[in-house]
């Protein structure tokens, strides 16, 4: 049967993932998951698709709205397609590995769908890599899960890495302690996620003022911690002033090289977080690599992780070089080929007997050709 262009379409925000995009991808999970193994964070690998109540629980509830759900033809049952695997990560930690010793760690990849794309996102699906460290409560858990994003990311090639704290529970921490309406505490978070000066002083007096100041100290880390402490806030926002504070000396401590901003009103995409929050990017790259931070998993246990959004860490990565890839023609012996893969050559077999080596090589993209016994460059 003939096929059509039409035929070939795909839904908005899918798209078939070719050579060498695939290949690159697959290698980088490979590299990250590695990285994340040398450290004792072991690999899990939960469903696509399960029920909807249990993998729309904890902090999967922030994300119904980018949900995808179906029925269940077998049970009946509403069941979800994943847009995060960081819930799956905790329903395991605690029904499956809930005997397990703490602090759990574990790693996970895999490919997510989301309802709709964003700006800087229009992909409705992408890869994910990522850890969750479960169990842990104390600030080295913290430390180690940003410092293991970063030294994965370093891994890879990744270039001009930038780690952007964020504490989002030091806003709500604030309306409360200044006596804000829910109204008006929601109207103050928004203004200071869309970085609205004109919205913040509009709700006038003390408020105004130290949200605006709270605003304005968002920037390279040690000076937003120093204007942090300049500010007058309330006990409890204080204390997590604070615990952010004791976040940044322990990074710097370890890492200080790492480059380190603060963005101490950032709270969208933060919403189920209980902690610290992080956002990592790369030097002139379109969009965030990852993002992660501390959150109450399904259990009410203490957790922190982090997840990687393969399509960004791609485009951080820089251009591959040329592959090795060494044309066999049809008469080469088996063993030959046995041999050369062994030393760490891509070989491509040649069919076509009696064809010009050189020329069928050029054609099928390889940079080498097997002549007279030796691997020859076509460069």
């Amino acid at each position: 049967m003939n096929q059509t262009l039409d035929q070939a379409l795909l839904p908005a925000g899918l798209a078939d993932s070719l050579p060498p995009d695939a290949g690159l991808e697959a290698e980088a999970i490979e590299r990250l998951l590695a990285s994340f193994a040398a450290q004792g964070y072991q690999r899990v690998k939960p469903p696509l698709i399960e029920f909807e109540e249990s993998l729309l629980q904890g902090p999967g509830a922030a994300l119904a709205p980018q949900t995808f759900r179906l029925m269940d033809p077998i049970s009946q049952r509403m069941m979800a397609l994943r847009a995060d695997m960081t819930p799956q990560i905790a329903r395991i930690a605690w029904s499956r590995l809930g005997k397990a010793p703490r602090p759990l760690r574990l790693s996970y990849a895999g490919q997510v769908l989301r309802v709709r794309g964003g700006q800087l996102r229009p992909e409705r699906q992408f890869a994910q890599a990522g850890v969750e460290l479960i169990g842990a409560d104390a600030p080295e858990a913290d430390v180690e899960v940003v410092l293991l994003a970063a030294e994965a990311l370093a891994g890879l090639g990744v270039a001009g890495l930038s780690v952007d704290l964020t504490f989002p529970t030091l806003v709500p921490a604030l309306a409360r302690g200044l006596g804000l309406s829910t109204k008006v505490a929601e109207e103050a978070r928004d203004a200071l996620d869309r970085k609205d000066v004109a919205r913040l002083r509009a709700l006038g007096g003390k408020t105004a003022a130290l949200l605006e100041a709270l605003l304005q100290a968002a920037g390279p880390a040690d000076a937003a911690i120093a204007a942090l402490a300049r500010l007058d806030l309330p006990e409890e926002a204080a204390a997590d002033r604070a615990r952010l504070a004791g976040l940044v000396a322990r990074l710097h401590a370890v890492q200080p090289e790492l480059r380190l901003t603060v963005d101490p009103g950032e709270f969208r995409g933060f919403e189920y977080q209980t902690g610290i929050g992080f956002t990592l990017f790369a030097r002139g790259v379109r969009g965030e690599l990852g993002r992660g931070g501390r959150y109450q998993s399904t259990n009410d246990e203490n957790a922190v992780g982090f997840t990687l959004f393969l399509d960004s860490v791609l485009r951080a990565l820089p251009e591959p070089g040329p592959a090795r890839l060494l044309y066999l023609p049809a008469e080469t012996d088996p063993a030959t080929g046995r041999r050369l893969r062994a030393e760490a050559w891509r070989t491509v077999q040649g069919f076509a007997k009696g064809a010009d080596v050189k020329t069928e090589a050029k054609r099928l993209g390889c940079s080498h050709a097997w002549i007279g016994g030796q691997a020859i460059s076509l460069a």
